[in-house]
């Protein structure tokens, strides 16, 4: 703005600063403005939203497609488990298809969290398999060495629990590990309350 203080006659030095600041409140509206415009957000691009389109549909069609006794095991709003049912017994591709349309717009008011956690948990190779599986184990092992507290204590998480048949694969466990035998019981009672936990 000003190239050099000496470049103007003294009596002009003002002129100077004059320039100087017009130049910095200039250069400061730019800036608010710059971080204004970075600041708003105007939602997902339309390609991002096409992709998620297209993620739920997917999503929609592993559910439609699974066996029976997976599809229990989720926790589904009525309209979207009626739509899943409705679309299993369509026989036209095309139907079906505008139906996998309909699901995934269903989906998209849903707990997708939900239904992604126990799609998860069905994949072996997945963290949350691996965690909910770790956690298994940890109450297998806590139900063999802990007693009646443990019982008590895993009972309280679920409900459905039959608390004699915890205290029978307890004790059985508890026998085969004395007598080194191998540990049927043990996997009993893993599968058990793996039952209860799915």
């Amino acid at each position: 703005p000003c190239i050099s203080w000496f470049s103007y006659p003294h009596h002009d030095y003002r002129y100077c600063w004059v320039r100087i600041l017009s130049w910095a409140r200039s250069s400061i509206a730019c800036a608010m403005d710059d971080s204004k415009e970075k600041a708003e957000y105007d939602g997902p691009s339309k390609s991002q939203l096409k992709r998620d389109s297209h993620a739920l549909q997917a999503m929609g069609k592993e559910l439609v497609e699974m066996s029976e006794g997976k599809l229990q095991k989720f926790n589904l709003p009525e309209a979207l488990e009626e739509a899943i049912y409705e679309a299993r017994r369509l026989k036209s591709r095309e139907a079906k298809r505008r139906h996998l349309q309909y699901i995934g717009k269903l989906m998209r008011i849903s707990d997708i969290d939900d239904i992604q956690t126990t799609l998860d948990k069905m994949d072996h190779q997945s963290l949350t398999y691996r965690q909910h599986f770790a956690q298994l184990e940890q109450w297998r092992e806590r139900l063999i060495n802990g007693g009646n507290n443990a019982i008590d204590e895993f009972v309280n998480e679920h409900s459905l629990a039959d608390r004699q048949k915890l205290r029978n694969l307890q004790r059985q466990a508890n026998r085969e590990h004395e007598l080194k035998k191998p540990p049927v019981a043990s996997r009993k009672l893993f599968t058990y309350i793996r039952s209860l936990a799915e």
